[in-house]
């Protein structure tokens, strides 16, 4: 049974889905976001002040870094909790079978991931403050800078994974299901995830070519999803990434605005270097993948049909036919 098909388990008739999405929702953009509210509106010198702010930017009333972080943060936690619990309640499946079509979930291969990216991310980091000293500032003040560690290891894996789980995972499978073909849930997984990013600072002042990376991003996830037949490789990347991007570098128009490590004070522009890892970096890490986990049949594993598989029944069924003949 391959990763899709992880979803044809337990209850998966249409309102199942409904009512999970509708969960998930609630769990993440109601009840998650209650804490960051409070706060913000604590934080306003009146109701007219907060409501100017809007929730897009809170931060502008004076919320510490690295609180804001926190509770920013901890709506995507809560939402990766709900999530667990549509799964494992409404479908009435393992929340494995979401992660992975492997009989339990590989850690090695998220850690191998992270690994690899994490090196990549570094070493093209120092090679930018190297080769441009003088847009980055060195910021580092030890009390918040370490606070902004600990909330990156420890929350942001749950942000990134509810990213993960529920477009890789949970909507790929669902999408993959209705549509009965692989090539439509990873075109619009991508798509969704690359618009969810579309509020992001760093798109209004670079424009829509910034797209070009986040939908990208997107494809890249859901091409190794799929010929990985599970989403370990893509947590590790997704988790590594985003860690790195909250304490190593900020700028004061990207979305994360944290006590980083260095700020990067030169002037917003599209550069090559926003493409690299699309047409450069991507590629080359689905090469290493393939190689190592010896991926094949790429044109199933990606354009493919989605069969429902037999039951147990219906399989010694079969069997029986074929013995017959």
């Amino acid at each position: 049974m391959n990763y899709i098909q992880q979803g044809f388990k337990g209850n998966n008739e249409w309102y199942h889905w409904i009512f999970t999405i509708i969960l998930v929702f609630i769990g993440w953009q109601v009840l998650g976001a209650i804490p960051l509210t409070i706060v913000a509106y604590l934080h306003s010198a009146n109701l007219e002040e907060f409501a100017a702010a809007g929730a897009d930017n809170f931060m502008s009333l004076g919320i510490n870094k690295n609180v804001f972080l926190f509770l920013m943060l901890f709506m995507f936690a809560f939402g990766l909790v709900f999530l667990i619990i549509g799964v494992k309640y409404i479908h009435k499946r393992t929340v494995a079978s979401l992660v992975t079509s492997r009989k339990k979930i590989d850690w090695k291969r998220f850690w191998f991931s992270f690994l690899i990216w994490g090196t990549l991310v570094l070493v093209f980091t120092i090679l930018g403050i190297l080769l441009a000293p003088e847009d980055f500032t060195f910021n580092f003040n030890a009390k918040p800078f370490f606070i902004l560690v600990a909330i990156s290891i420890v929350l942001i894996p749950l942000q990134t994974s509810f990213e993960e789980l529920l477009f890789r995972g949970y909507f790929m499978q669902g999408l993959g299901i209705l549509s009965k073909n692989k090539w439509v849930p990873l075109l619009i997984t991508s798509v969704c995830f690359g618009l969810l990013h579309g509020a992001n600072p760093e798109v209004q002042k670079l424009g829509s070519i910034t797209m070009v990376f986040y939908i990208g991003t997107g494809f890249f996830y859901g091409i190794t999803t799929l010929m990985d037949e599970g989403t370990e490789l893509a947590l590790g990347l997704h988790a590594v990434n985003n860690m790195l991007a909250a304490f190593l570098v900020t700028t004061d128009w990207m979305v994360f605005q944290t006590d980083a490590l260095f700020i990067d004070t030169s002037e917003p522009s599209v550069t090559w270097e926003m493409f690299v890892p699309v047409f450069v970096l991507y590629p080359l890490i689905l090469w290493m993948f393939s190689k190592k986990y010896g991926w094949k049949n790429w044109k199933d594993k990606l354009l493919g049909k989605v069969e429902k598989p037999l039951t147990l029944k219906e399989n010694n069924i079969f069997l029986n036919e074929i013995g017959a003949e």
